[in-house]
């Protein structure tokens, strides 16, 4: 039996196409994912993301747990509301899970962790509290839903469907959130526009999506969050890394905190291994879809696409390629698509952000 979220009767009215995502019953898309997709890029789209999992840490040692448990610096964190992205790493250097932390007091942070690892990583962040020691409490929050309200004009929209929502909320910048009653307000996303992630009780989030429809926000699926991620140059767990790849091979080594000599679960372990591989944006130059597993072809050696698909906003074939670290921004590689090896560019990413083409 598949998990549902508290939208999943809004989603059947809607006739979304409903597909088994890590276990949860999600909408792939609601007739179009290219449509929806335009909608976010060129006005304001909203997707279900209530199958992502809030968890509270709490304790008087909580901040001392994090600087051991996150790759990122933690102490970046002081002011109410500021977000992190950051891994947590294992013992090899390898990737459990890629998340949000977000700092609401010194006894109080909260994190949101993928779908498809919330049992591992709250596994892993139990027996690691216990390891060492830690005074805090882990709570995972299944009472929370989460919505997420994305593109240029999902402020307006957004404070229409929510009046008196703008006084409290408007004025918070990109990975900063705000607490409005039972509801947590984020500015931030998983698709290179402007737009907010909000967190709710679950009985409220149908009233809330509801609301956001009337005001002409439109409902978008998996599909169209994926395209939106590619194009805004955002990795997705369990294909651009996992826990056999390290942050630092798979374009993060901006979020792992190696120069202040804070000591944290896998960073030994990436002081150590060669750092042989990296992670590049391609962009097809002949006629073809790029997909993940295909085979990369450089002078400099071989690697492999971690993601690849169409890109709507660019009309033309993007993906990550993790390959060998000679290989430079510029240069063309081939990739094996069907028994033919088509041409390819190396280019830095991200593709598109703030609905402009970047390459």
């Amino acid at each position: 039996m598949l998990k549902q979220t508290p939208l999943n009767a809004r989603h059947r009215e809607s006739q979304a196409k409903l597909v088994d995502f890590s276990g949860w019953e999600m909408p792939l898309h609601y007739g179009s994912q290219i449509e929806e997709h335009h909608a976010v890029r060129r006005d304001a789209g909203m997707f279900d993301v209530s199958h992502m999992l809030s968890v509270d840490l709490r304790g008087a040692g909580a901040r001392a747990f994090l600087r051991q448990l996150m790759a990122n610096d933690v102490d970046k964190l002081r002011t109410t509301g500021r977000s992190l992205y950051t891994c947590m790493l294992h013992e090899g250097g390898g990737v459990v899970d890629d998340l949000i932390l977000t700092f609401m007091r010194e006894d109080w942070f909260r994190l949101v962790v993928n779908a498809g690892c919330a049992d591992k990583d709250l596994a892993w962040m139990e027996a690691q509290r216990e390891r060492l020691g830690a005074d805090a409490r882990i709570t995972p929050r299944p009472d929370l839903a989460m919505i997420a309200v994305q593109g240029p004009h999902a402020a307006a929209k957004l404070w229409h469907a929510m009046p008196g929502l703008e006084e409290v909320a408007g004025a918070i910048k990109p990975f900063n959130a705000v607490v409005v009653g039972e509801m947590f307000v984020a500015r931030s996303g998983y698709t290179g526009e402007d737009g907010f992630e909000l967190t709710l009780p679950a009985k409220a989030a149908p009233f809330f999506w509801q609301a956001l429809l009337e005001a002409g926000v439109r409902p978008c699926g998996l599909g169209a969050r994926d395209t939106l991620r590619l194009e805004a140059g955002m990795n997705l767990y369990g294909q651009d890394m996992d826990m056999a790849t390290t942050p630092l091979e798979s374009g993060l080594a901006w979020t792992v905190d190696l120069g202040s000599g804070r000591d944290f679960i896998g960073r030994d372990a990436l002081l150590r291994l060669p750092r042989d591989k990296c992670l590049v944006g391609l962009k097809l130059l002949d006629k073809g879809v790029l997909r993940s597993h295909q085979r990369v072809i450089a002078p400099q050696g071989e690697g492999e696409i971690t993601s690849g698909g169409f890109a709507p906003t660019l009309n033309a074939s993007i993906a990550f390629a993790r390959v060998p670290v000679q290989v430079r921004v510029g240069e063309e590689v081939e990739v094996e698509i069907r028994d033919k090896r088509l041409r390819a560019a190396v280019v830095k990413y991200p593709f598109v952000r703030n609905g402009q083409a970047l390459v």
